[in-house]
């Protein structure tokens, strides 16, 4: 039986950590002949196609509309390359990466009723670019009282849902699927931030809602899919629209009373255990903000104080990326330079340096004062190899330990040479018992979503860089821990490597 003393979140983190003897006894084949579709289809409702609205510059009235709301999907979510294997198969890439190019995460668009989209919902199909309206009523008052009548949703007339299709990621990545599947949403709510930023809207990130309400509201099978986020979209020509900010997380239950959960049924039974049933918003007070957690004596202390990276006139060079964001597959092992880590730095965790750009100098994620991030740099001219902690606050780097850790790097992300030939690689790491205080169990979706968050910035800020840029999702988590030198209570989120992408 497991301790009964630990909360299902830090049991299913344990149970799914990789180490080199549980991939050896939990070894599968993946069975090719049952992948998953990445794409859910619609039959039956009115399709509307966003492609001849794509192009061009913004305009006005209806047809400037229908662009902006076509940009929007696009810039976020779209396809963006086709690719063929060798059987000739068709593989698609989208503007947001995901683990395994699996795309679990589904988006649905929610209209209260507009002179653009009558009320009802509507399942944003990336494989045409469209829209399909399979339910044609009122919902929005269903959706503000599953949403714990969230005060954002009172003005707005648009609301994205993001919901999570469990199998496929599961498919190929077994339990773990969950952390993946949660990193693959972060990412695609990266994109969705900074593309609302281009076409003049706001979201506003919901993530404490009533589970079973807003899937039966969807007419989601909750034993495939599952709704995971739920975005307002605030539209920002409309000034009655220009709405505060408003909490985003909600806690659940902490549950430490479960059964022996056999391989292959935890990533169900821990989503059916972060559940919200109930919620009161006026008891969520703002998380404070609080200084840099560790501010080691006499160590090496670097600014990464930098200029703001260019996105170009009406952020041109913004989009311009997202459509070009590709997973670097090799690094030549040539070094980064200390200017472009500390630029790429400063997108990822100083927005408000961007407000001259019109970027939102205050995007919403669940809680960022719970994801600590730490470097390991083999390779970052102007820069001593070793691990470093970002203070982000201090905006700063403190180095925690002095060492070459190529080989390591190699070893800990399941022998990738991506590891091994980075420049640097950025580590997000949580203290999954402190944040289970303040959040309960359901604490672990928030840290993944913001670690995919801040993960696609990262990923957008090397890619107009020139530089090569690739998360990484499986590694030997308490491997990361004692090599680097981190505490042992940070868990292991998401690791993305840095460097110059090799030319062969």
């Amino acid at each position: 039986m497991p301790e009964l003393q630990v909360s299902i979140a830090r049991h299913y983190h344990e149970r799914t950590k990789y180490s080199p003897q549980s991939i050896a006894s939990k070894s599968h084949s993946i069975d090719w002949a049952n992948q998953p579709v990445p794409f859910k289809e619609y039959k039956i409702g009115t399709v509307y196609d966003l492609k001849p609205h794509l192009m061009g510059d913004l305009q006005n009235g209806e047809a400037g509309e229908w662009q902006r709301l076509s940009r929007l999907l696009y810039d976020s979510y779209g396809l963006t390359v086709k690719m063929l294997t060798m059987s000739g198969e068709a593989v698609y890439l989208r503007s947001a990466p995901s683990a395994g190019g699996l795309y679990p995460t589904e988006l649905y668009v929610i209209s209260r009723g507009t002179p653009l989209l009558p009320a009802g919902l509507y399942s944003y199909q990336p494989q045409s670019h469209s829209i399909v309206r399979f339910w044609d009523s009122q919902v929005w008052s269903t959706l503000q009282a599953a949403c714990f009548w969230h005060p954002t949703l009172d003005n707005t007339q648009l609301a994205i849902v993001l919901t999570a299709v469990f199998y496929r990621s599961a498919w190929r990545y077994q339990d773990r699927a969950y952390r993946r599947i949660f990193l693959d949403s972060g990412h695609l709510i990266g994109n969705l931030e900074l593309a609302s930023a281009i076409t003049d809207y706001r979201p506003h990130l919901i993530g404490g809602f009533h589970d079973a309400a807003v899937n039966e509201l969807l007419y989601l099978d909750a034993t495939q899919e599952g709704a995971i986020a739920v975005l307002p979209l605030a539209d920002l020509l409309d000034v009655r629209q220009n709405l505060p900010l408003a909490p985003t997380a909600l806690p659940s239950a902490t549950q430490t009373d479960y059964p022996d959960i056999p391989d292959g049924e935890l990533l169900s039974y821990f989503h059916q255990a972060t559940q919200i049933t109930t919620a009161d918003l006026r008891t969520i007070a703002p998380t404070a903000l609080i200084d840099d957690k560790y501010n080691f004596p006499f160590c090496l202390k670097v600014s990464t104080a930098s200029a703001a990276i260019d996105w170009g006139e009406n952020l041109t060079m913004l989009e311009t990326t997202m459509h070009q964001r590709r997973s670097t597959r090799a690094y030549s092992g040539a070094a980064l330079k200390l200017a472009e880590l500390n630029a790429l730095l400063d997108f990822t965790y100083q927005p408000q340096h961007y407000i001259d750009q019109e970027l939102d100098p205050t995007p919403d994620y669940f809680d960022l004062n719970l994801i600590e991030t730490f470097i390991a740099v083999s390779g970052v001219d102007g820069l001593e190899e070793g691990c470093y902690y970002y203070a982000p606050k201090a905006q700063e780097l403190r180095q925690i330990r002095f060492k070459n850790f190529r080989r390591e790097l190699h070893f800990l992300c399941l022998q990738q040479n991506l590891g091994r030939d980075a420049g640097a690689v950025l580590f997000h790491t949580a203290d999954l018992q402190k944040a289970v205080d303040q959040y309960g169990d359901r604490v672990y979706r928030y840290l993944h979503m913001d670690a995919g968050h801040l993960g696609q910035r990262l990923n957008l800020a090397a890619i107009r860089l020139g530089l090569g840029v690739s998360g990484i999702g499986g590694f030997f988590d308490d491997a990361v821990n004692e090599v680097l030198g981190i505490p042992s209570d940070e868990a292991v989120l998401y690791i993305t490597t840095l460097g110059r992408p090799s030319q062969a």
